[in-house]
């Protein structure tokens, strides 16, 4: 059968002989989309309790195992506004990590981080979301599961602190800025007013005991904290950075009073302020942002620097289109008729194949890491992916990299 011209090698499956042959209609290339590295939506990432939507960035160079930045987005903002209004995604580029920008879906497009369900760990609601695409992340792009991080403005703050509070065994260090303490709206109703205005004030260890509360089984470490807050904030008052503080400080095992003060830093009149634990190692940092408002300054490039992302992007993998080798994998049968290779050529990547009837049910997939070289080898013996027989008719296999469409090709089931 002819197939359709493609610059690059086509994904070719041999016939097989176990009652049926697949018969190509079409070529499937496995090449990377060409173009430079652009926010993505991703439709489906998995368990999503409060319909919140998925953004992605993926910058064209990565390190080997890229570390994940979840970034959070203010009230009345969205995914796309945070990767735009900050330089979080320029860090990214600089230092090869991915960030993830998820989407608030209520009314007023603020994070839930006032119920039950967001404070407690696998309580479900927002945080479960953003959860979720961490892990989708992980799965689909080889990134580093222990070095996942958080940092947001505003509503996007609060949720920083909810995230390292509800699910401290995900969360390596977050970044807060305008934010109040995890806990401090609790309640019934979405906005807290008390919170909000600074009149709430606890002991540090009280407010430690409503974070240890959220994952009381959890006995691992905790994540490190930066907070950032200006001090004419008239949305969220500045007593909450104090609070703030309080409250990271008892959690962290950190001391109450500051190891160093450090005026005019990092820009002039402001102060930044360092909490270490009883090994010397800084657990807390806080800015004050002399005479910033709510929307004060947010300085990406010093987060990065507390998270530990500031990791010159040497030992890199290409994601995009820079790559002209792309990826090519073929596809025959093995020594048994059970047997089936995936012969994989091209950059370094995790492929993934799916076979779907025309209604879209899935018969049968495949997954593999591909490090640079070698084979890698799946066993099928012609059926469904729960043992059923595969139906006679048209199917459908598509193929990804790292998560990446790239390619799909339709097939018919014949008799042998």
């Amino acid at each position: 059968m002819k197939k359709k011209s493609h610059p690059t090698v086509p994904f070719a499956l041999a016939p097989l002989r176990r009652g049926f042959l697949l018969a190509f209609s079409a070529a499937l290339s496995l090449a990377i989309p060409a173009g430079a590295a652009a926010l993505k939506e991703i439709a489906d990432f998995g368990y999503n309790p409060s319909n919140i939507r998925m953004y992605l960035y993926v910058p064209d160079k990565l390190l080997a195992r890229p570390p994940v930045l979840v970034g959070l987005h203010w009230c009345h903002g969205s995914g796309p506004a945070f990767f735009t209004g900050t330089q979080f995604a320029a860090q990214a580029d600089k230092y090869g990590f991915i960030v993830i920008y998820p989407n608030a879906r209520s009314s007023d497009s603020c994070w839930d981080v006032h119920s039950q369900a967001a404070l407690t760990h696998g309580g479900g609601s927002d945080p479960g979301g953003i959860v979720s695409m961490v892990r989708y992340v992980v799965r689909n792009y080889h990134a580093d599961s222990t070095r996942v991080y958080a940092a947001g403005h505003s509503s996007g703050g609060m949720m920083t602190n909810v995230l390292l509070g509800s699910y401290p065994d995900m969360f390596k260090a977050g970044a807060a800025f305008a934010g109040v303490p995890f806990s401090c709206f609790s309640g019934s109703n979405a906005w807290n007013s008390d919170c909000a205005s600074g009149k709430i004030s606890k002991s540090a260890s009280a407010w430690g005991d409503q974070v240890r509360a959220a994952f009381p089984a959890y006995t691992g470490p905790r994540p490190r904290i930066q907070l950032w807050h200006g001090t004419d904030d008239a949305v969220l008052n500045y007593n909450n950075f104090g609070e703030e503080i309080k409250e990271w400080t008892n959690v962290l095992g950190a001391g109450q009073t500051p190891a160093t003060t450090e005026a005019n830093t990092p820009q002039t009149t402001w102060t930044r302020t360092r909490y270490t634990d009883a090994t010397g190692k800084v657990q807390v940092e806080a800015i004050q942002e002399q005479g910033q408002p709510h929307n004060l300054q947010i300085l990406a490039d010093k987060a990065v620097q507390f998270l530990g992302l500031d990791v010159p992007a040497t030992a890199v993998r290409t994601a995009g289109g820079n790559d002209a080798r792309g990826i090519s994998v073929r596809m025959e049968r093995g020594a048994s008729p059970q047997s089936l290779q995936l012969f994989v050529s091209g950059r370094p990547g995790r492929v993934s194949l799916e076979l779907r009837d025309l209604e879209g049910r899935r018969i049968r997939s495949w997954a593999g890491n591909y490090d640079g070289s070698g084979t890698l080898k799946v066993s099928w013996e012609g059926g469904r992916q729960n043992g059923n027989p595969l139906p006679h008719g048209i199917c459908l296999l598509s193929a990804k990299v790292d998560g990446v469409p790239a390619g799909s090709s339709r097939f018919t089931v014949l008799d042998d």
